[in-house]
């Protein structure tokens, strides 16, 4: 079995443009998001587009030895299938770049009960029953799912989004887990999508070292210092919400 994470990127950006590769204390958002998803023990691929304007995510790749594949800017499920066939993946785990604080320990022990369960029909995350913050998603699913869903999703939104063939379980046959934690703190946001979400995010990164906490210990931060959460507590998330 071979299991790994496919983060999808681009530069275009309607709210934020070029917002992976924007910086806190010097770092771009794509290092610490790729940093934080290596603890999770899995290997990183890259996906992202064919677009003339993402050759610097490419070349960013080829610079750190990060495998990647080009793809349709707009089918991002067809570069996502792509990519774990390029890749020999059985186990995928879908994550965006726009999600500099992601816990790859949390992801690590997500993927180790998923294979425990050994089922090739379970969709496991922790969006569809939301406890976690935005910005610290994750998805989990079989290379089979994913070729279903590649062979029968059909709608653009459904090939923008990637998985809703199979969280919305078009087919019938998927079934579910769900990554929990016991009290709700998914009124948090933790994404890049808009400049106060970038405001957190320096502030958090270059005041209060977030890239060295676990999803637990952001929460507390952010329970413990209201006047953080209200930097970007207006911004609404876009309709599509759980997939970006």
């Amino acid at each position: 079995m071979s299991s790994g994470i496919i983060t999808q990127a681009r530069m275009g950006s309607t709210r934020l443009p070029g917002k992976v590769l924007l910086t806190a204390g010097g770092t771009t958002m794509l290092d610490y998001h790729l940093r934080r998803l290596r603890a999770s023990g899995l290997p990183v691929y890259l996906a992202t587009t064919t677009l003339p304007e993402d050759d610097v995510l490419a070349d960013y790749a080829r610079q750190r030895g990060l495998p990647c594949f080009r793809g349709s800017s707009d089918d991002v499920l067809s570069r996502y299938a792509a990519t774990a066939r390029q890749f020999g993946l059985t186990t995928i785990v879908r994550v965006t770049s726009d999600c500099p604080l992601l816990d790859g320990e949390l992801i690590g022990r997500a993927v180790a009960d998923y294979e425990q369960a050994a089922n090739p029909r379970l969709y496991l995350s922790n969006g569809l029953v939301r406890t976690y913050p935005r910005g610290l998603d994750f998805e989990v699913f079989s290379a089979e799912l994913l070729a279903e869903a590649h062979a029968h999703a059909t709608s653009a939104s459904d090939r923008e989004h990637v998985t809703p063939y199979l969280h919305q379980n078009r087919s019938g046959r998927v079934e579910f887990g769900h990554v929990t934690r016991p009290r709700d703190a998914s009124r948090f946001r933790l994404t890049l999508d808009t400049p106060p979400d970038l405001a957190l995010l320096r502030v958090l990164l270059e005041q209060h070292r977030a890239a060295d906490l676990s999803a637990e210990q952001l929460i507390a931060l952010l329970e413990a210092h209201p006047e953080l959460v209200a930097i970007n507590a207006e911004i609404e998330q876009q309709k599509y919400d759980f997939t970006h």
